[in-house]
């Protein structure tokens, strides 16, 4: 049976993840890019200004009353929470270990895009929320699914055809393809790696001696049940005291493990120009990769756009359901964050731990090998080991990493699967699946099968499909409302600001 649900889930995780995928990811990205003018450099000096330099204003960082909204900070804060994860980590150095380090590269390159798509994402997102039953924001890619792609209707002058019904298919398949997600890659996956980070760094042989269940360690149980409880006290309070923890966690973790890099790198100082050289140069001439073989500038591009997309989640519709939350009224306002979400998490995470195993000598850019008695997974503690040696102080620098960037990516999963939840079973029923996220917890723990993982990875990727159809059809409205801020708070014209799908309720509901 488990071989054959593994060669199912390989067969549509080929799809998903696959020349299909890649091709309508970046090409998502690329379009918006274009039709919005390259915003990501022309208003390089906007979106820098309305994201961290606003960083002292009251209206950005204060709290507000209002229920279940929480401020642009905190939505930044609570969507970082859940996209810097272990794939900054470990999934940085797959990246380089599997495509070389020209897979860095392309990494950078998806994270250029798909600050574009995030933009998007998140410009649909307030535009197309609503308030909840219970007086909270509500938003999504199942909204704009289903009041932007399924309000259009195609017409000519023999045919109408309306898109209402796939629109509302959409919806639903994404919220389902979210809430599996977020059992997997949103908790059991992540658990999993905070308990084997843990207890390797900070063996209790005590506990760890102890076998129940088979071959499961009583240190493993014990650490989930800490971690589950954790976890419900925070997760069980709703998105609130969520962001309330991802404000302080998030900003703290971030600054401590680039501060860590850089001790790192400006130790191995002689060797950065190099890194940089093998960086671009393998990105499109095949060079060295783990086990001595020699790469391909396929699989560089393959990996460095699927770490990517792992780290940042660009495309995959889910931190707009945070960014929805906020107190913020103008789409391209909280659109702003969403780009310098995807380049802090990037451009400059991602950045700092392809860089300290490319200049630490943990990866050899010149034959491919590993540190040795490392692996991918555990490459990049090998690489601070190398300078932070004494008592492995290294290690445990990134174990401690690992559990904050992964404990607060349940945190951000917790609410992405309520909000999927709400929308097919109502508001009022949030906390039956809080809760079901929070027993999964437990089975993270004791996980000993990347069957989880990999499955996990599927329904991640298949979120993407029905969320950038949305973004693909929808991108004219997403130009216009960028349009109409640039012209407003720019150019200062008197016109009409387009700030909600209620308040245009009439327009944009026609292609012809």
């Amino acid at each position: 049976m488990l071989e054959r649900i593994t060669e199912i889930n390989n067969s549509i995780n080929g799809v998903v993840w696959g020349t299909f995928g890649l091709v309508l990811l970046i090409g998502t990205g690329i379009i918006v890019t274009l039709c919005t003018k390259v915003f990501q450099i022309s208003h390089i000096a906007t979106w820098w200004k309305n994201t961290i330099g606003s960083l002292f204003k009251k209206d950005v960082i204060g709290h507000t009353k209002e229920k279940g909204s929480i401020s642009p900070f905190q939505a930044l804060c609570t969507a970082l929470a859940a996209t810097v994860g272990t794939g900054n980590i470990a999934g940085v150095a797959a990246a380089i270990c599997l495509g070389g380090a020209g897979a860095v590269f392309w990494m950078w390159v998806a994270a250029f895009f798909g600050m574009m798509t995030n933009f998007a994402e998140n410009v649909l997102g307030i535009y197309f929320r609503r308030k909840n039953s219970e007086g909270e924001w509500s938003g999504g890619a199942m909204y704009y699914l289903r009041d932007g792609l399924g309000g259009y209707t195609y017409k000519d002058k023999n045919t109408s055809v309306s898109f209402k019904t796939v629109g509302k298919i959409l919806a639903v398949l994404f919220c389902i393809f979210t809430m599996l997600a977020s059992f997997g890659i949103g908790s059991m996956g992540q658990v999993n790696k905070i308990v084997a980070n843990v207890a390797s760094a900070f063996d209790v042989s005590a506990l760890s001696s102890i076998s129940v269940f088979g071959d499961v360690s009583l240190y493993n149980i014990i650490l989930g049940i800490i971690i589950m409880i954790l976890v419900a006290v925070i997760t069980l309070g709703g998105v609130k005291r969520i962001a309330a923890v991802a404000e302080k966690i998030v900003p703290f973790m971030v600054v401590l493990f680039v501060a860590g890099s850089l001790v790192v790198i400006g130790i191995n100082y002689y060797a950065i120009i190099p890194a940089f050289k093998a960086i671009f140069v393998n990105a499109f001439k095949p060079g060295a990769v783990a086990g001595g073989a020699t790469g391909t500038i396929i699989i560089a591009m393959t990996q460095g756009f699927k770490r990517g997309v792992f780290s940042n989640e660009a495309g995959l519709g889910s931190s707009v359901m945070v960014h929805s939350n906020s107190t913020v009224k103008e789409p391209v306002q909280q659109g702003m964050w969403g780009i310098f979400e995807v380049f802090a998490d990037t451009m400059v995470v991602c950045t700092m731990t392809a860089l300290v195993v490319l200049t630490s000598g943990a990866f050899d850019i010149e034959t491919g090998s590993l540190m040795a008695g490392y692996t991918d997974a555990t490459l990049v503690g090998g690489a601070f080991n190398s300078v932070f040696s004494w008592g492995n102080i290294g290690e445990k620098f990134i174990a401690i990493a690992m559990f904050l960037f992964a404990f607060t990516t349940v945190l951000g999963w917790s609410h992405y699967g309520s909000k999927a939840w709400e929308y097919l079973f109502g508001a009022k029923t949030t906390f039956i699946f809080r809760i079901i996220h929070v027993i999964t917890i437990i089975f993270g723990a004791v996980l000993t099968s990347s069957l989880a993982w990999d499955i996990s990875d599927t329904f991640n990727g298949l979120m993407m499909i029905p969320n950038l159809i949305g973004v693909l059809v929808l991108v004219p409205l997403v130009v216009k409302i960028t349009k109409n801020y640039i012209d407003r708070k720019l150019r200062h014209k008197e016109v009409e600001p387009i700030l909600s799908y209620k308040d245009n309720a009439d327009e944009n509901t026609d292609a012809e």
